[in-house]
């Protein structure tokens, strides 16, 4: 065995050397590598770089889920006789580990990298959909029913209903079995993304207010303020920040509209805070629109400082 291998097999049992060493949360994305990171070669080895392919939208979208979410990632592959004649680990872990700088140099960090050398008749207790390899999340520290396993093969369901996970099953053709199908990194975003989702009342001598939020939806709300440009002006809000919203109040317009402008604009920003969560992913935003008679600029800093 070279040095080179040596010192990959070093860093893979001590992942604190190269990966992250503790968890972000305690809930897991289990990823297949051959199929779901990469493209599988008709002879289920890669054993070259020219055999490296990267599946498509996996950097930009995955990189999304790493930043965006406080998953813990987890890479699972079964390699068949990795180690063996058939499979030498030297042409092995060259495309392995430019794989994995390459999602790193994106922020792309596993904490945890398992592989299986078994083959299929073997039946090693390691081998997926078997959890021989997952004993260090076999406890109640780990999420495991709010967690997922992504992968391209039918093993994978099984993993996942095994470990007690939700599956998805990356495939140009869904599954009945699994939790979810999808047939791109987009699509498995959209599963795991937070749902930035919100609902606000808020009641005073003057106003009772109902706000619904969906800050990834532009699906129209209905909005019914008993003030007709109210109404409007709220709409053009949904509609230029791209959002789904909702807004009922009913308030003491026989005296005067200003108590549901100010309240509405109150539990409007409540409710915007609350979906927005722990702000993951998000920054700040800078508009400016000069026209004949008027110039409009928008600044906005959600950051919470």
């Amino acid at each position: 065995m070279n040095n080179e291998v040596k010192k990959i097999r070093e860093n893979l049992q001590n992942p604190c050397s190269r990966w992250l060493s503790g968890p972000r949360s305690n809930r897991l994305l289990i990823i297949d590598r051959d199929g779901t990171l990469i493209k599988e070669p008709a002879d289920y080895q890669i054993d070259s770089f020219e055999k490296l392919e990267l599946m498509p939208g996996v950097i930009q979208w995955l990189g999304k889920i790493a930043r965006e979410t406080d998953f813990l990632l987890v890479m699972a592959t079964n390699q068949d006789g990795l180690g063996t004649k058939s499979f030498p680990e030297e042409t092995f872990w060259g495309p392995h580990n430019f794989l994995l700088k390459t999602l790193e140099s994106e922020g792309i960090v596993f904490n945890k990298i398992l592989i299986d050398r078994s083959f299929e008749e073997e039946n090693s207790p390691n081998r997926k959909p078997r959890t021989g390899m997952f004993g260090k999340y076999l406890n109640d520290t780990f999420d495991l029913e709010n967690s997922f396993v992504i992968g391209d093969r039918i093993t994978d369901i099984q993993l996942a209903n095994n470990l007690g996970a939700k599956s998805i099953y990356i495939s140009e053709n869904p599954s009945n079995d699994a939790t979810y199908s999808a047939k791109s990194w987009e699509e498995i975003y959209q599963i795991v993304r937070p749902k930035r989702v919100a609902t606000v009342t808020r009641k005073t001598n003057e106003t009772n207010i109902s706000i619904s939020v969906d800050l990834d939806s532009s699906e129209k709300g209905k909005i019914d303020t008993g003030v007709g440009f109210l109404d409007h002006m709220l709409e053009q809000i949904a509609r230029h920040a791209g959002i789904g919203l909702s807004v009922f109040c009913k308030g003491d317009i026989h005296v005067d509209e200003h108590h549901t402008v100010e309240d509405i604009g109150i539990a409007l920003g409540e409710a915007i805070k609350k979906a927005l969560g722990d702000k993951m992913g998000i920054g700040r935003y800078g508009f400016a629109l000069p026209m004949d008679d008027c110039k409009a600029e928008v600044l906005i800093d959600l950051g919470g400082r």
